[in-house]
């Protein structure tokens, strides 16, 4: 069993560390949040002093990272991930980040004899926390081969998309759907709760419909539409998003003007003091836009997660 390298132990990457080394991985980890690092230790980890540290002592090196720039940095930056790594080892890095960022890190990669693996992550938090996210991976079969038992430990559905960089494309799609959607559902809500009408009943035609949509039925009932705006993935997050759908979209010369509109809607609500909050609070962003109350699930709502 490969020895596993973690670096970035943030909201997401800290539960996944935790479940690779509940599943028995031998694992090193690293982090400017001390605490973070102390928590893995307790589970048994071994911390490193620095990037190059835990390169230098681990067969797999992940990354779970906030952008590309840092991204960048850690792996290919001095003192990084690749100023240490054996001839023979693996990067896998699982952040969100754009398209040419991962092809760079790929190219890097190779040309230092290490084998590289881009699998941005699907779901929530809460997924994370409960070893049930989602991988979208590139890279060459072999080395996807080698990481699924990694994967394997941290989530429950793996898609392999194709070579390097295939994964990482993958989410760029997938998060302009699930990130947009929370703007053309606030602003549906919006409209509904300025008609005055029922919100279970309005949830009900719109669930039974192909107005459906995941964001709407899976995770607003657990937050914003229960007044929980605590984060598991911010509005900042997902505005720099939006900012990578819109910046890869425009190296391949593909037009997205709902991407655009999106992109600005966020870019609102963080200038109105939502940034911190989860993302399903554009719903609150945009009622306050309008000066209303925002829909809420009542304790006792057949919609309420709560329910049984």
């Amino acid at each position: 069993m490969d020895k596993i390298g973690f670096i970035g132990l943030g909201r997401m990457g800290r539960p996944m560390a935790s479940n690779l080394r509940r599943r028995g991985f031998e694992l090193v980890v690293h982090d400017l949040n001390r605490a973070a690092v102390e928590a893995l230790v307790e589970l048994g980890a071994e911390a490193g002093s620095s990037v190059a540290d835990v390169s230098a002592r681990s067969d797999v090196i992940i990354t779970m990272l906030p952008n590309s720039a840092i991204v960048s940095e850690i792996v290919a930056g001095p003192g990084g991930i690749l100023s240490a790594a054996r001839p023979g080892s693996l990067v896998m890095d699982m952040s969100t980040v754009d398209a040419n960022t991962t092809d760079a890190i790929a190219a890097s990669c190779q040309t230092q004899g290490v084998a590289f693996v881009d699998a941005p992550v699907g779901r929530l938090a809460s997924h994370a926390d409960a070893g049930q996210s989602l991988f979208m991976v590139g890279g060459e079969a072999a080395d996807f081969e080698r990481v699924k038992p990694a994967l394997e430990a941290m989530g429950s559905t793996i898609y392999h998309c194709g070579g390097c960089g295939a994964g990482t494309r993958t989410k760029i799609v997938n998060n302009f759907l699930a990130v947009a959607s929370c703007q053309m559902n606030a602003e549906a809500l919006s409209l509904a709760q300025r008609f005055g009408l029922d919100l279970d009943s309005t949830l009900d035609v719109l669930y039974g419909t192909t107005a459906f949509n995941g964001q709407l039925k899976i995770a607003w009932p657990t937050k914003a539409l229960i007044g929980d705006v605590e984060p598991g993935f911010t509005i900042d997050l997902a505005h720099k998003d939006l900012t990578l759908v819109m910046e890869s979209a425009n190296s391949a010369k593909v037009p997205m003007p709902m991407a655009a509109a999106a992109r600005e809607a966020f870019s609102s609500a963080r200038a109105r003091g939502f940034g911190g909050k989860d993302f399903s609070a554009m719903l609150h962003a945009h009622c306050d836009v309008v000066g209303i109350d925002v829909p809420r699930l009542s304790h006792n709502s057949r919609h309420n997660p709560g329910q049984p």
